[in-house]
């Protein structure tokens, strides 16, 4: 496959997960998913910034980009709602982690923090059968940067507390 034409069916692929990852930054806030709860660690489940407006206004926006792509690319139906469901889930399960090793919300965590959305994506995606290895790595391989960028663009404009 053309490497052009891959990262383009790679963009296309994940930005419905991005879109959903990205919302939070801007409508978030609100009550914590975790309810302020302490997991048996005795530290918070997912922190203060996992919120349930966050995560509805997210996966809102994930679905209707979603849809926008259903209706010109030949996506099945469920692309809609899971690579931005996945996404969410998986930045979720990145901030367990964090809490789990002491990190508090909002701090850096390497690696983790730049594809934990992606990883969660690819694999709510495995039912569709719409990706293969190639596409996988060329997701993962062009998100760090990315997010990177964008991050450091919504920290510039105001919209988050760190660069990362």
């Amino acid at each position: 496959m053309v490497i052009a034409t891959l990262l383009a069916e790679a963009l296309l692929f994940i930005f419905p997960a991005y879109c959903a990852n990205a919302t939070p930054v801007l409508v978030g806030g609100g009550f914590p998913m975790d309810f302020g709860k302490k997991f048996l660690d005795g530290k918070r489940v997912f922190g203060s910034n996992k919120t349930f407006r966050g995560f509805f206004f997210g996966l809102a926006i994930g679905v209707l980009v979603g849809i926008v792509e259903l209706l010109i690319f030949e996506y099945p139906p469920l692309f809609v709602i899971l690579p931005p469901l996945g996404a969410l889930l998986g930045d979720i399960a990145g901030s367990f982690l964090k809490r789990r090793l002491g990190i508090s919300p909002g701090d850096l965590l390497p690696i983790i923090d730049q594809i934990d959305f992606v990883i969660g994506a690819l694999v709510f995606s495995i039912p569709l059968s719409i990706i293969d290895w190639q596409l996988a790595l060329v997701v993962i391989l062009i998100t760090p940067p990315i997010h990177l960028l964008t991050n450091f663009g919504a920290y510039k404009l105001g919209l988050k507390k760190n660069p990362w």
